[in-house]
C-alpha cells in the first residue's frame, strides 16, 4: 500500500509548527483577552516592544538558501588570532574529527538523564575524568564544566561552602588570571555576599576572613610561579587555595595537587578542540577527594552490574537541582560533554 507523505506531512505540520488559530483563540479567551495582540501589549513592557514592522525576505528554496549562504561565507575574511588569554589554535586529528565530532552517535547527546544506557559515553567521559586527574595531580575530577571563568567560580563557593558561608567572607583573585576570568568570579560573589579582593599574589597578607584564593598558572602573561610559600601562608590562615592552570602545561609543569594546592580548574580547548570564534570549550574541576561531595557537575564512576560485572554509572550528580532541590551544589546546568570526549580522545590518540 503507497504511504501518503502529504497526509504525513500535514499532520506533522499541525503538531510542532505552533499553535493553529483555534487553539490561539481559545488560549486567549481563557487568560480574558480578545486577542493575541492584546495579550502580547499587556504582559510584554512597552520600552521593549518594537514598533516597526519586520521586513523579511521572500522564502528561498534550499537550492538558493545554500546558494546565498555561500555568497554571504565568501566575504568572511580570515585572520591569525592573537587573543590568547586561555584560547590557542589546535589541530584536531582527522580520525577524531570523522569518528567523533561528525559523527551524530555523539555529537546530538547532551545531558545523560539515562547515563547508564550509553557506556561506550560514560568510558569516554571517565577518560577525561582519569586525564585530568593526571595531569592535575588531584585525586577526583568531574565530567566537565562549561568553562574556565565559570569553573574558578564553582572552586570559589565550593570553598565557601566548606568554611562555613561565614559573613564577611573574603576570597583573594591574583591579578594575573585572565581578565573573563576575574569578572565572573566577581559576579558570582556578589549575590553570596563575598567581598573579592584582587591583588599581587606576592603581598597579599591572610585575614581570617578569607576563606581562600585563586592563582594562574601559568599567568595571563606567561610567567610561570612557584606558589608552595603562597599556599603554605593560605593554609597557616586556614584558607583554601585553587589553581587555574594551563592543562597542556602540566605535562611539563609540576601539578597543582603535589604542591598542596586544593583545587585546579581550567579548560581543556588545547587539547584539539577547534576555537570557533571564542567558545565553546570543556572546563575541568580537579580537588581532594575529602570535597567529593561538594563538586559541581557529575562524576562518571566505574560499579557491578547485577551480574556481577564492571559497569559505569553516573556516580554523582551533586548539582542537580531537579535531585537535591534547594541542597544542590550548584546552578550549572550545562556540561561539555562532547568537548570533554573531544579532549579526552585527543590524549588517547597522542
Amino acid at each position: 500500500m503507497p504511504i501518503d507523505l502529504t497526509q504525513r506531512s500535514d499532520a506533522f505540520l499541525h503538531r510542532h509548527i505552533g499553535p493553529r488559530p483555534d487553539d490561539i483563540e481559545q488560549m486567549v479567551e481563557i487568560l480574558g483577552h480578545d486577542s493575541l495582540d492584546a495579550l502580547v501589549q499587556e504582559v510584554i513592557p512597552p520600552n521593549i516592544r518594537s514598533h516597526n514592522k519586520l521586513q523579511i525576505d521572500e522564502p528561498l528554496g534550499e537550492d538558493q538558501a545554500l546558494q546565498r549562504l555561500r555568497q554571504i561565507a565568501a566575504e568572511n575574511r580570515v585572520f591569525r588570532s592573537l587573543i590568547g588569554m586561555g584560547y590557542a589554535d589546535t589541530i584536531m586529528p582527522a580520525v577524531i574529527q570523522r569518528n567523533i565530532l561528525e559523527n551524530p552517535a555523539w555529537y546530538t547527546q547532551y545531558t545523560p538523564y539515562q547515563a547508564e544506557i550509553s557506556q561506550g559515553r560514560q568510558e569516554a567521559l571517565l577518560i577525561f575524568q582519569t586525564m585530568i586527574a593526571d595531569l592535575t595531580g588531584f585525586e577526583i575530577a568531574n565530567a566537565s564544566l562549561l568553562d574556565e571563568a565559570t569553573a574558578a567560580a564553582e572552586a570559589m563557593t565550593l570553598f565557601f561552602r566548606v568554611k562555613g558561608k561565614k559573613e564577611g567572607s573574603q576570597f583573594f583573585v591574583s591579578r594575573e588570571c585572565h581578565p573573563q576570568t576575574i569578572a565572573v568570579v566577581q559576579g558570582r560573589a556578589k549575590p553570596l555576599g563575598i567581598e573579592i579582593i584582587v591583588g599581587d599574589h606576592e603581598r597579599f597578607e591572610f585575614t581570617p576572613s578569607v576563606i581562600g584564593a585563586l592563582l594562574p598558572y601559568p599567568a595571563s602573561d606567561g610567567a610561570v610561579v612557584d606558589y608552595r610559600d603562597f599556599i603554605r601562608r593560605a593554609h597557616e590562615a586556614g584558607a583554601l587555595v585553587a589553581v587555574a592552570a594551563d592543562l597542556l602545561s602540566l605535562v611539563l609543569l609540576t601539578p597543582p595537587g603535589e604542591f598542596d594546592a586544593d583545587a585546579a580548574v581550567g579548560n581543556s580547548q588545547r587539547f584539539g578542540v577547534p576555537m570557533g570564534y571564542g567558545g565553546p570549550h570543556a572546563a575541568y574541576f580537579a580537588t581532594r577527594k575529602q570535597f567529593v561531595r561538594q563538586v559541581p557537575g557529575r562524576l562518571i564512576g566505574i560499579s557491578r552490574d547485577s551480574q556481577g560485572k564492571p559497569a559505569l554509572r553516573m556516580a554523582l550528580q551533586t548539582r542537580e537541582q531537579h535531585i537535591r532541590r534547594e541542597k544542590a551544589t550548584s546552578n550549572i546546568c550545562t556540561a561539555q560533554a562532547l568537548l570533554a570526549i573531544l579532549a579526552g580522545m585527543y590524549a588517547v590518540y597522542h
